[in-house]
């Protein structure tokens, strides 16, 4: 099961689903095309955009594993 963490970087959350953007996009962090996002981990992302970490982290984790229920159920 993927799971990510707030030391991944937003470029390696952004690999696991490309369709995270809108978590992002939603929480004002448009950084998901910056080039920093490779470098970025999640955590410091969130400092940077005071978005709490831990609830985006959250939002991210449950998406990603209802995306891979879906895929198992097709």
């Amino acid at each position: 099961m993927k799971q990510a963490t707030k030391q991944n970087t937003i470029g390696e959350i952004m690999e696991m689903n490309s369709e995270l953007a809108a978590l992002f996009l939603g929480h004002g962090m448009f950084c998901i095309a910056c080039p920093s996002a490779q470098m970025e981990t999640l955590e410091e992302a969130c400092m940077v955009h005071n978005v709490d970490c831990d609830s985006l982290l959250d939002l991210i984790n449950k998406f990603l594993a209802a995306d891979e229920v879906q895929e198992e159920e097709q």
